[in-house]
C-alpha cells in the first residue's frame, strides 16, 4: 500500500487488472473510500483500522464497484448521470450495447447472468456527487471532474492542493482505451484525456496494473495511448475497404481474441465498439444486409 499524504493507494489482485482495480482512501477525519475494486482482504482490514464512512464510486462498472457490498451500513455515491442507469437491469444493458444489439433477450441474458452480488452493490447507492465542485474531507479537498469517454457519467477525482489525479480507466494499458459501452464515446475519450494532460498535477494514479505516474511519463503514455484509436481506424477501414460486412469485421478480434467473442458481454463490446469506429470513419451499417458502406455515397 502505498500513499501520497493522507491518501492510501489499495490495490487489487494480479496488479490490479480487470476484474479489479485500484482503490484510493481519503484517510482524513472523515474517512472516505473511492471505488472499492481493491483486494477484498486489504479493504476489510482497512475498515477494521480507520473504518470506512463513505464510499464514491468513479462509474458504475463492475471492476469499480466490485466491493461495495463488504460495507453494507456505508453512505455510497456514484456520478449523477450514472445514478439513473445503475436503477435497473434495463439501464445497464443499454448502457453496455447488450439491448441495442440483442434487444429485449440480450436484456433478459444479462438480466440472468448478472452475479447478485454486482446487482447488490449497485443497489446500495443511494446518492450522488456534483461534478466541478470542491468537497472538502476535513482538510483534502476533490473535485471530481466530468472525464467522460470511457463512460457518459465518468469522473476522475482531482486533489489540487496535493497535486494528484486519480485518472482510474485511462490506465495506459496495452489493451489501450476502453469505451465499447453504449455510454462510451471515442471522441470525449480524446477530449478528456487531454484536459487531464492540462491539470496542474505531479501524480497521476491509474486503476488498472501500470500504477503511478508522473506527469512528464503520462504525457509520454497518453501520447502511445489515444494513438491506438487511429491505429484501430486504420485495421477497421483496411478491412472494409477489402470488402467485409459488418458480421464478417465482428468475427476476426479486433479488440478482443476470437477465442474469447462467444462471451456475450465481450461480443457486444466488440460490435459495439466497431460502431463506433465506423462512424467515425465516416460508414454506416445496414442491418437487413450488414453491408458497410460510406454516408451519401
Amino acid at each position: 500500500m502505498q500513499q501520497i499524504g493522507p491518501l492510501l493507494i489499495m490495490e487489487g489482485p494480479n496488479h490490479s487488472k480487470v476484474p479489479f482495480s485500484r482503490s484510493l482512501y481519503i484517510n482524513s477525519k472523515e474517512k472516505v473510500l473511492i471505488d472499492t475494486g481493491a483486494n477484498p482482504t486489504d479493504l476489510r482490514a482497512l475498515n477494521d483500522q480507520h473504518g470506512v464512512e463513505l464510499i464514491i464510486n468513479t462509474h458504475y462498472h463492475p471492476d469499480h464497484t466490485l466491493h461495495n457490498h463488504l460495507f453494507p451500513n456505508v453512505e455510497k455515491w456514484i456520478n449523477p448521470l450514472e445514478f439513473e442507469t445503475i436503477q435497473s437491469i434495463e439501464g445497464i444493458a443499454r448502457g453496455n450495447g447488450v439491448y441495442q444489439e440483442w434487444g429485449q433477450e440480450g436484456v433478459e441474458a444479462l438480466r440472468k447472468h448478472m452475479p447478485e452480488e454486482w446487482v447488490q452493490n449497485l443497489g446500495e447507492i443511494s446518492g450522488t456527487y456534483r461534478y466541478e465542485q470542491e468537497y472538502n474531507f476535513s482538510g483534502v479537498k476533490v473535485n471530481f471532474l466530468h472525464t467522460p469517454g470511457h463512460t457518459e457519467g465518468y469522473s476522475s477525482p482531482y486533489f489540487p492542493e496535493l497535486g494528484v489525479v486519480f485518472v482510474g480507466d485511462f490506465d495506459m494499458t496495452s489493451f489501450g482505451p476502453w469505451y465499447f459501452g453504449t455510454d462510451g464515446d471515442i471522441n470525449a475519450f480524446i477530449e478528456s484525456g487531454r484536459r487531464l494532460l492540462e491539470l496542474e498535477a505531479d501524480t497521476y494514479i491509474t486503476g488498472h496494473q501500470k500504477g503511478i505516474f508522473t506527469k512528464q511519463e503520462f504525457i509520454i503514455a497518453m501520447d502511445k495511448f489515444l494513438a491506438m484509436i487511429d491505429q484501430r481506424d486504420q485495421t477497421i477501414e483496411m478491412y472494409v475497404r477489402q470488402g467485409m460486412n459488418f458480421e464478417e469485421l465482428t468475427n476476426i478480434g479486433i479488440f478482443y481474441p476470437k477465442k474469447i467473442l462467444s462471451t456475450m458481454i465481450l461480443r457486444t463490446w466488440e460490435r459495439s465498439g466497431i460502431r463506433k469506429h465506423l462512424q467515425r470513419l465516416g460508414y454506416t451499417v445496414h442491418e437487413s444486409s450488414s453491408e458497410i458502406a460510406l454516408v451519401n455515397k
